[in-house]
């Protein structure tokens, strides 16, 4: 097992206990994007939920040089510029650097 897996399985564990609950990536990346937007407890749309998985998704790859921040709307939502196609990494390749995104972040 290589270094990124191990630090994963600790994280995901930890986090399974903090939470009494099973977690995925999508998972985690929803609580991380609930925090960075910080609007309290409300209840989210479809739509507005995979924009919190989004919002999480250029915070974090934005460590990485992907996502540049821009602005936060009237709304409180916070908009990114791409700087580099996460896409033209294949899907594997995506999942390790967010994997690594995230631990780097809650660590």
């Amino acid at each position: 097992m290589n270094t990124l897996d191990k630090d994963w399985d600790t994280l995901v564990n930890r986090l399974e206990k903090q939470f009494d609950d099973e977690m995925t990536l999508k998972g985690i990346l929803y609580l991380i994007g609930i925090q960075e937007l910080n609007f309290g407890i409300k209840r989210f749309s479809r739509e507005e939920k995979l924009n919190v998985l989004h919002v999480a998704t250029c915070k974090l790859l934005s460590s990485f040089g992907y996502y540049q921040f821009v602005s936060v709307d009237k709304d409180g939502w916070p908009h990114y510029k791409e700087l580099k196609a996460v896409k033209n990494l294949d899907e594997k390749d995506q999942e390790r650097l967010i994997k690594r995104a995230i631990i780097n972040y809650i660590n």
